[in-house]
């Protein structure tokens, strides 16, 4: 399984080169790259003005060096960047959805529902808690992975979301 490139914040505007000063608004962003995925950030004026084409964003201040980090994300983010992977067929990212389904069941905004095989694959059927139209359900692969796996996919989402999951 190969790793993804990830970065924490550098406090530094990706398309300007300019300084993110602390207390200042800025947009993280998930590229795709040849590697896989790999997190970017913005000053809100060159985001505004440029609009960069990226997989997925959410909109952050970098803290100033006497606050503490936040360990929250917002769920509805979470939401939208596992129904972003659906159709991703690359192992990594199949691999790192399965494993934002699992915090997203720990967060209980997903729970298990049945299993079923197709094609020599494990696919998990989930419901989407609190959601009473038709559509959800949404299903997920499961790539059997390991402890170490499931670990070190977790530390992933989590610098890529520059939190803990």
């Amino acid at each position: 399984m190969s790793e993804w490139e990830v970065d924490k914040p550098l406090g530094q505007c990706y398309g300007t080169g300019r300084k993110i000063e602390p207390g200042e608004e800025y947009f993280g962003a998930l590229i795709e790259i040849e590697e896989g995925l790999q997190r970017r950030d913005y000053c809100a004026d060159y985001w505004e003005s440029e609009k960069p084409n990226v997989f997925c964003y959410w909109k952050s201040k970098l803290l100033r060096p006497d606050e503490k980090k936040k360990i929250f994300v917002d769920d509805n983010m979470l939401m939208a960047f596992f129904e972003r992977l659906e159709n991703e067929t690359e192992q990594e990212k199949v691999n790192f959805r399965f494993v934002l389904a699992l915090v997203l069941m720990r967060k209980r905004l997903l729970k298990y529902d049945e299993t079923r095989d197709e094609d020599d694959k494990e696919i998990w059927r989930l419901r989407i808690v609190g959601d009473k139209s038709a559509g959800n359900r949404v299903e997920v692969i499961n790539p059997h992975l390991d402890e170490e796996q499931i670990s070190q996919l977790s530390s992933q989402i989590g610098q890529i979301l520059h939190t803990d999951v």
